[in-house]
């Protein structure tokens, strides 16, 4: 801490001592002013002279008030007017008790707003100079009183050039903090904005190959002692799903645990290309799955893409999870217009919103992609049976701008 940094805060520890050292300095200048003859015979000459009991009086008087201006500014400028009136009135030659009067006019300027400043400023200024030329042994017109107009008008206008300075520099300050806050703000939304994103992302991936493997681990044990062929086929699948599952689990963590910026990936990610590929998964576990593709996807985002591929997968998850044994599912991807139309239905008894199914990650994991490429979600049981998901995913996101 520097010097000055170290006196300004011990100013402010200690503002008694700060306006006891003010009212004392400004007592010495009222007396060191007072042995100035204003009049000499080669125009302003120093004397030897002793101020009059009543001059040094109202001296002590004024410079006494100043230990309180801070704490009360308009009572404390409102005594030393009156003193300094005294003294125009009745000193001769004058003590400068006036200077008192300008000190406390300041504060008043520095811990007010600019409308009290120019009312009280030019109260004091009026009062004090009609009291120097009016009241006094000198012509209206000489210097001393011109110069009690000019002092006032000095102490008022260097008053609220500090407040200002103040008011300007404390709006930066909170300008600073109000910064600081909203960064901490935005860091914490986009960690939160992150989390659930891998969140979703690891549901998607861990839900869709756990389930299949469940199913299949189901298969291979109920057929292990009378068809062990077909024991043997449903355990390849169960191999092949979980080597699927721990790639793209390794993918995952590893672009997480990459200090720098990410690599980009080395394979695509999953589009509506591999529709075909995801229910065949669906297929080889028992699951019937049609799907239908009308309308051109060629120039689709990639982010309407995986969102489309990624609503399919938790779609035919939650179908294979909770529509129960002998449903049927059926997926359909139409380009209508702007938008890519995404459902998918089964005609199970069950439903993934069913009490006790548990579904409800999966659903709030395919609101939050639809909602944020500016889409729409639909979820619900199908009359007669059954449940349907679908979602409109506009062909334009948000974060794209049209071209001309």
């Amino acid at each position: 801490m520097s010097t000055l940094e170290r006196a300004r805060c011990s100013v402010r520890a200690h503002p008694w001592a700060l306006d006891a050292g003010v009212a004392a300095g400004v007592l010495g200048c009222m007396i060191a002013g007072s042995f100035v003859t204003p009049r000499g015979t080669d125009g302003v000459a120093w004397g030897a002279r002793t101020p009059a009991a009543l001059s040094l009086l109202l001296m002590l008087l004024a410079a006494g008030a100043l230990v309180f201006r801070r704490r009360a500014p308009m009572p404390v400028l409102a005594v030393t007017s009156t003193l300094a009136v005294v003294e125009c009135v009745t000193g001769d030659p004058r003590a400068p008790v006036t200077m008192a009067a300008v000190v406390a006019l300041y504060t008043v300027a520095s811990t007010t707003d600019r409308t009290t400043t120019l009312r009280v400023g030019l109260l004091t200024m009026t009062v004090l100079t009609a009291a120097a030329m009016l009241g006094g042994p000198l012509p209206w017109y000489a210097q001393e009183n011109l110069g009690v107009l000019a002092w006032t008008g000095i102490g008022a206008t260097a008053g609220d050039a500090v407040r200002s300075r103040r008011a300007v520099v404390q709006a930066i300050r909170e300008r600073a903090e109000r910064a600081e806050r909203t960064r901490e703000e935005e860091a914490r939304r986009r960690v939160a904005e992150e989390r659930l994103r891998i969140a979703r992302d690891l549901h998607d991936v861990v839900a869709h190959h756990i389930a299949l493997v469940n199913v299949q681990a189901g298969v291979a044990a109920h057929v292990m002692d009378k068809r062990p062929d077909q024991a043997k086929e449903a355990l390849a699948h169960v191999r092949e799903a979980s080597r699927s599952a721990l790639d793209e689990l390794r993918a995952t963590v590893g672009l997480l645990r990459q200090s720098g910026d990410p690599e980009a990936p080395t394979e695509p990610a999953p589009g509506l290309s591999r529709l075909e590929e995801l229910a065949g998964t669906f297929r080889s576990a028992g699951l019937p799955v049609e799907v239908a593709r009308a309308g051109p996807d060629a120039d689709l985002p990639a982010a309407v893409e995986l969102a489309a591929y990624r609503i399919v997968q938790e779609g035919l998850t939650n179908v294979q999870k909770h529509a129960g044994t002998g449903a049927r599912a059926e997926v359909s991807v139409v380009r209508v217009g702007p938008d890519i139309e995404v459902t998918v239905v089964d005609d199970g008894p069950g439903g993934p919103s069913a009490p006790g199914t548990g579904g409800g990650h999966g659903l709030l994991g395919m609101r939050e992609r639809v909602t944020a490429l500016g889409g729409t979600l639909t979820t619900g049981p199908r009359y007669g049976g059954g449940f349907r998901v679908h979602a409109i995913l506009p062909v334009k996101t948000r974060t794209e701008t049209p071209t001309a």
